[in-house]
């Protein structure tokens, strides 16, 4: 109800109506059994949309996806997301994990993972975060030694979506001891049989269903032809994958934003006080008004972050997508909880039962400023981007000359 395509080539809205029609198929049983953690994971899920060629949209035909864009596959994320955090992280994994293998793996990767994830066939998981830390990914201490032509694991990552189950996972191991982070690590492919121990099973607040879990390796053997990229250059997979991981955060919290003010609008349009629709309170309706702003002004965000990641890879723009894909994560991600807030706030205290969904979407919604970088990081990241533009050739106007004693240069004292 509340979205808009003005953005959109009419093969993108085409898109969004076939991913419509996908989400309205989904079985709300599926969402209760997941949120009484009564499964490990959607595999049905993954298996229907890979049949209805909806997963990995951005890749190649040959590998089974459909060369589309990255504001498509933004709004597929959205449609997807109003479903919650876990259906979104299970639909998206195949972009975000995909992404490595496609860009930096040899082709018989391509065929032997990224095929069957695009056909939903295989299940990934990605193993960045650690008991240690998740934000501060250089600071793995996961390692990886070289002994001929393997590679011995040992480590512990942790809340790794998917853990339980995944078919393989995408790890990331310190291979320098000597070397600083951002120059010591390298990127594998880890089988779940090649001996993955799956050591705990985390208890969450939401993001049930997933199987998300700690998982270790002791002295886990990997050949060197599962090594993604060049050893101890990690750090070009990892930016890389931050762009479909945190662009599909991004499209996936406005999705989850939207479906919760929905619920809200339709239920203050109902629901009476006072002998009146509380819609005509203005308590009410202003939060709606504020809700529909915000949401409407991520959405803008989301896609303009994702036009600038197509630009970028065609060739069409020289700047890094990576400022407005931070931004796109964090003002995403940020109004989608207050959104929420707003539905829980509008609902009373039915919205604090399970009566209507949004209690769920609430501790689902909590994930997102979280997750995938915290907004914290977001912000690190936003303003980094920012100063370096001080150094670049610059066609604006000279503001400071704007002022009245412009020229009292003696004024200026920075020191």
């Amino acid at each position: 109800m509340i979205e808009n395509n003005f953005l959109l080539s009419d093969e993108t809205v085409r898109l969004r109506g076939e991913m419509k029609e996908f989400v309205n198929s989904v079985d709300p049983e599926l969402l209760r059994k997941m949120d009484r953690d009564e499964i490990d994971y959607p595999f049905e899920f993954v298996r229907e949309a890979g049949k209805r060629g909806l997963l990995g949209l951005r890749f190649p035909e040959e590998y089974g996806g459909r060369g589309l864009s990255w504001l498509a596959e933004s709004v597929a994320v959205e449609e997807v997301g109003v479903l919650g955090m876990g259906l979104g992280c299970a639909y998206s994994m195949v972009s975000i994990v995909g992404e490595a293998i496609h860009l930096f793996g040899q082709e018989w990767q391509r065929e032997e993972f990224l095929k069957p994830m695009i056909k939903g066939r295989k299940i990934s998981a990605e193993g960045l975060t650690e008991p240690r830390g998740g934000s501060d990914f250089f600071g793995t201490t996961t390692r990886a030694e070289k002994k001929g032509n393997r590679w011995i694991l040992n480590g512990v990552k942790r809340f790794i979506a998917g853990g339980k189950v995944a078919d393989f996972y995408l790890i990331y191991a310190r291979t320098d001891p000597n070397a600083p982070g951002h120059r010591a690590m390298t990127a594998f492919l880890v089988e779940r049989d090649m001996g993955v121990e799956i050591e705990d099973l985390h208890n969450l607040m939401g993001f049930r269903g997933m199987g998300t879990a700690r998982i270790a390796f002791n002295n886990l053997e990997v050949p060197d032809e599962y090594r993604i990229g060049e050893v101890n250059n990690a750090r070009a997979v990892f930016n890389r994958m931050m762009i479909p991981e945190r662009l599909t955060s991004a499209a996936g919290a406005v999705g989850l934003a939207r479906a919760a003010i929905e619920v809200a609008i339709k239920y203050s349009a109902k629901r009476k006080a006072f002998g009146r629709k509380i819609r005509e309170f203005q308590g009410v309706s202003f939060k709606v008004a504020e809700s529909i702003a915000k949401l409407d002004s991520a959405r803008a965000l989301v896609y303009t972050a994702a036009r600038a990641a197509d630009d970028f890879d065609s060739g069409r723009s020289r700047m890094d997508p990576r400022r407005l894909v931070s931004e796109a994560k964090m003002i995403a991600t940020d109004f989608g909880w207050e959104i929420v807030n707003n539905a829980m706030q509008i609902l009373g205290g039915i919205g604090y039962t399970q009566v209507y969904p949004v209690e769920r979407m609430l501790r689902d919604m909590r994930l997102a400023p979280i997750w995938t970088g915290s907004n914290e990081i977001m912000k690190l990241l936003i303003q980094h981007e920012a100063y370096k533009m001080l150094d670049l050739p610059s066609e604006d106007r000279d503001f400071e000359k704007d002022a009245m004693d412009w020229y009292k240069e003696f004024e200026k004292v920075y020191e």
